[in-house]
């Protein structure tokens, strides 16, 4: 085990923070769930790796991982950085949503300079969607991070196929074998024979650690040190979180009050719990974040199902019924205490919009004052509101907040009784699709 045991007791190291003042009744049960036996034995199966899909805990060591992988990751990223003006990321699921949630939760393509554009593929079957890519890419100087543990689901496998060839046409096959690098399984597949048959180099998705949970893996570490992301920084966090969620006792772990939150408002009879952020940047987190709970814990009817919404956005066409709907939810708001405040509105001569009153604020301070608002009404309508708190929207912060996440689904999984490490239900559509398309043994 990687993970240092030295812990640090300032506010830095206790966020991400779970606040449950607007929870009502919920937070107080929560609170009493913390001291029970079944929380107690769901958080030690985790931290003494037994139990249902204990072979995928590889998760917990990704934050501590050897200096010598992550500077060969950089060096191969370095390189591209100076050769290329795009990269496409093909992978679906774990393979791409924790790399674009962090790109986007950075401000990325805003603050980038001399960084290639990070396009992403494979994660749909749009028809209209990869005709655009394709066009694009004819003009780029591009190479391609193709990331799958098999090679051969679908989505990935046809986006691949495709713009490999592009390359193949434009550069020939040692042109392209030099543009393609494959993330996928050490040994086996259909992605590493073909990498060993062309010449592509690689990285490797751990054998123990499932796609939702790769994120901290060369799976999103790779396409973000292409981006110029601070990756040291980011696995710095995460690997100051899990050493709180792995050491520290559980009522000071707020990654394990949240799952003992979640738990209580699951046997309340709640049926959904809807993410909440101010932030647009953290839309692409959100939906990370949904296919990490989604896929752990909705099983043999169980779970809460996990959606998002972007405020103040959302507002105007979903306030109504989180307003005054059914009452089956609860709201969990996620907030970064350090962002920018933005503009400052002027003074206007004539009032006719009527925002003089407003005149002199930043639009942070309005957005950060909506935030409460919101939270106040939401509350006074029956839904339980948490807040978790994260101090900015920076690497070290958001490293924590993927651990955070990681940790707390992990722990749910276990109170429901769920294995929270495997996925048997994305198989039906699978073979429903193989069979209509005439796969050969479907």
């Amino acid at each position: 085990m990687t993970t240092p045991t030295t812990h640090r007791h300032d506010r830095e190291a206790d966020r991400p923070e779970l606040k449950l003042a607007r929870a009502g009744s919920l937070a107080a049960e929560a609170e009493e769930c913390l001291s029970t036996d079944h929380l107690k034995e769901a958080v030690a199966s985790i931290r003494e790796r037994r139990g249902p899909g204990s072979e995928f805990l590889g998760w917990l060591d990704l934050p501590g991982v050897a200096k010598t992988e992550v500077d060969e990751l950089r060096a191969v990223a370095e390189e591209l950085r100076t050769e290329v003006d795009t990269l496409v990321v093909v992978g679906i699921g774990g393979s791409y949503l924790g790399a674009r949630a962090l790109l986007d939760a950075l401000h990325w393509q805003r603050r980038r300079s001399a960084s290639p554009e990070i396009l992403f593929a494979g994660h749909h079957l749009e028809a209209s969607a990869i005709t655009e890519l394709l066009e694009i890419l004819e003009d780029r100087e591009f190479a391609v991070n193709v990331i799958s543990k098999s090679g051969t689901t679908t989505e990935p496998a046809i986006a691949f196929r495709l713009i490999r060839d592009l390359l193949h046409r434009r550069h020939g096959p040692q042109g392209a074998a030099r543009r393609i690098i494959a993330t996928t399984d050490a040994k086996a597949g259909a992605l590493r024979r073909l990498a060993a048959q062309e010449g592509y180099r690689c990285f490797v998705i751990p054998e123990d650690v499932g796609g939702r949970f790769s994120v901290l893996s060369p799976v999103g570490l790779f396409p973000l040190a292409v981006a110029g992301v601070d990756v040291e920084t980011l696995l710095g966090g995460a690997r100051q979180q899990l050493d709180r969620c792995l050491h520290a006792p559980e009522a000071e772990v707020h990654a394990i009050r949240y799952a003992a939150y979640r738990h209580c408002a699951f046997r309340r009879g709640l049926a959904v719990e809807v993410l909440a952020s101010f932030h647009p940047s953290l839309h692409q987190l959100a939906e990370w974040w949904k296919q990490l709970f989604g896929e752990s814990e909705g099983k043999e009817g169980l779970g809460l199902f996990p959606t998002a919404v972007d405020y103040t956005t959302d507002l105007h066409s979903l306030g109504q019924a989180l307003q005054d709907g059914p009452r089956i939810l609860l709201e969990t708001f996620l907030r970064a205490d350090r962002t920018e405040a933005g503009p400052i509105l002027p003074h206007a001569k004539e009032d006719l919009d009527g925002l003089e009153y407003l005149a002199g604020r930043s639009v942070g301070e309005i957005n950060a004052t909506a935030l409460e608002a919101v939270a106040e009404a939401h509350e006074t309508g029956g839904v339980p509101v948490a807040e978790i708190v994260i101090d900015d929207l920076r690497e070290g912060s958001l490293g924590g907040l993927l651990a955070f996440f990681e940790f707390a689904c992990a722990v749910s999984g276990r109170l429901l009784g769920v294995n929270p490490f495997d996925q048997p239900g994305v198989e039906a559509y699978k073979l429903n699709l193989f069979r209509r398309l005439g796969r050969p043994g479907s």
